[in-house]
């Protein structure tokens, strides 16, 4: 238990054992179960945590209530990471009134939780307030940022915003790495879809004076937030956050790795900055994520089985599902006889909204040969001079 300010109290715990988070995102430095509990003249607990740290998390509830009744429950999110805990803390304490937003009222019979007395029950608008003693919380609707039934909390007292899933990011609290990047991962991954929601949330967001952002996975911010609420508006707009090119590779027996690292050659000797991934061997989920960093990517890839080499594939899928737009591809196919794989790149990405390609489509026939770096050199021309 330790404390967000002198009212407010972090209950959350760390999961250090897990090694997927919801079932496919790589979380090798865990991941926290954020929670919160308001002590004022009313005890306000915000959020519960995941089954999988139910004990842990009631244990620091109740020594931070130190005896006193629970007079509220906030249930944000109802995702399992979040509301997996939801009857455990209502048997404990059935004198609590659960706040929700009507679409989360709605939800909360799908969940394995026992049914909660009407009089026990408080449904929450959208400028709803919450009048504790000495603050008022108030309740700013967020639908799909990244569920229906959203909702953030907004702490006039000590300027906090407990912020769901927003601003949260992958590894459990003290994880010595840095925000940005498991933050992106997280979001592009998670939230990544929902850019147009989240604008209409940080427009809200706008008109409250934050001093504090509370959010249900990684570490409490307090300080530059300014930083942070950039990188979402970046995120969330689609807008690159890097000059720099980005190359994906994905080679079956070495040789389309040859052409990409020869590549990187070539646009570095033109002073660009680039970093390469290979697909096959690094995060699926981090490629989709610096995907969104950059906004210029070159794919080369693989032909298999009349389309491309699956790892390629998989990353492609997910951007498509996730709104991947507004940037620049070039592209460079391997095929020993019959060269599949940009045709299928592209369709892959054909519903993806301003994607500018970059010609030539260089193909390369099994092993890079003299004959190919003319084209390739072309390539990174036309890639560097395009806007």
């Amino acid at each position: 238990m330790e404390k967000v300010t002198d009212t407010v109290y972090f209950v959350g715990c760390q999961d250090r054992d897990i090694d997927l988070f919801e079932s496919q995102y790589k979380v090798p430095n865990g991941v926290s179960y954020n929670s919160y509990l308001i002590k004022d003249g009313k005890n306000v607990l915000m959020d519960t945590v995941d089954r999988r740290r139910t004990n842990e998390w009631l244990a620091n509830v109740e020594e931070a209530l130190a005896g006193e009744p629970l007079d509220y429950l906030v249930v944000q999110h109802l995702e399992p990471d979040h509301s997996g805990s939801l009857d455990a803390i209502l048997k404990a304490h059935p004198e609590a009134t659960v706040v929700a937003s009507a679409k989360a009222w709605s939800m909360i019979p799908n969940f394995e939780v026992t049914p909660i007395p009407e009089d026990h029950r408080l449904s929450v608008k959208e400028g709803d307030m919450l009048d504790l003693g000495t603050r008022k919380l108030t309740f700013v609707m967020a639908p799909m940022v990244h569920w229906p039934e959203v909702m953030v909390t907004y702490d006039d007292k000590d300027k906090i915003l407990f912020s769901a899933d927003g601003f949260g990011k992958f590894g459990a609290s003290g994880t010595d790495e840095p925000w940005d990047d498991e933050a992106r991962r997280y979001f592009i991954n998670i939230v990544g879809k929902y850019g147009k929601q989240v604008q209409a949330l940080l427009k809200k967001a706008a008109g409250l004076d934050i001093a504090i952002i509370a959010p249900l996975h990684g570490p409490v911010l307090k300080e530059d937030l300014g930083r942070y609420i950039s990188l979402y508006d970046k995120w969330s707009s689609y807008t690159p956050e890097a000059d720099e090119i980005l190359i994906l590779v994905a080679s079956i027996h070495g040789h389309t790795n040859v052409v990409a690292d020869r590549m990187k050659e070539i646009l570095e000797a033109k002073g660009q900055k680039v970093r390469l991934m290979d697909v096959t061997r690094q995060d699926t989920h981090e490629a989709v994520a610096q995907c969104y960093r950059c906004k210029k990517i070159v794919l080369i890839a693989c032909s298999y089985d009349a389309g491309v080499f699956p790892a390629m594939e998989r990353v492609l899928s997910i951007l498509a599902h996730k709104n991947f737009q507004n940037r620049t591809i070039a592209m460079i196919q391997n095929g020993s006889w019959a060269p599949s794989a940009a045709k299928t790149m592209k369709s892959i990405l054909e519903g993806c909204k301003d994607i500018q390609y970059v010609e030539p489509v260089v193909t390369i026939t099994t092993s890079l040969k003299e004959k190919d770096i003319a084209p390739m050199e072309e390539l990174a021309d036309h890639l560097i001079a395009a806007e």
